[in-house]
This record gives C-alpha cells, structure tokens and sequence, in this order.
C-alpha cells in the first residue's frame, strides 16, 4: 500500500548526485515499476563489481589505476546498496503506520 503523502526514495540520483523521490499514491506506476526494476538490478551489478574488485586486489601487477577503478566502482555500488536498503526501509516503515 502506498501512502500519497510518502515520498520514495528512487533507487538514482540526479547528475550531481542528489537523491530523487517519487511522489505517486500507486505503488505500480510506470516509474514505480522502473524503480523496483532498478532496485532488483543493482545487486546484481554489485556482485559484478565486487568480483572485479576482487580480481584487482588480488593482482600483484595491477597498478594505481586498475586500483582506482576498482575502487571507485565499489564505491558507486555500495552507495546503491545503501539508497536501496533506506528506501526499502523507509518503505517499510509506512507500511506500519
């Protein structure tokens, strides 16, 4: 159930990475659905990039570069992971009232 004076945390930012809300009393709007499609997405990514972190720090060889990469791409993913789990949360916390 969705509340219309709820705002929803989306699971993206804007260009200079401000967070974006959605305000829509239907749970399965077109931009609602984009966002759970979003929010299902991302850890799926983030398995990705920790893999690849992984293989980074695990070579020897990799420079300051392949490092910076790494890193920075975990980085954008765990910022994800964390504005999912608030969003849910936030989610869940309407719910109960």
């Amino acid at each position: 159930m969705s509340f219309p004076d709820e705002l929803r945390l989306l699971p993206w930012t804007t260009p200079d990475g401000k967070p974006c809300y959605l305000s829509a009393d239907c749970d399965h709007s077109r931009l609602s659905r984009l966002a759970d499609d979003m929010e299902a997405a991302q850890p799926h990514s983030g398995e990705q990039v920790l893999a690849g972190a992984r293989a980074v720090l695990t070579d020897t060889k990799a420079g300051e570069r392949a490092v910076r990469f790494a890193l920075t791409r975990a980085t954008e993913s765990l910022e994800d992971a964390l504005r999912i789990a608030v969003s849910r949360g936030e989610r869940i916390e309407a719910g109960e009232r």
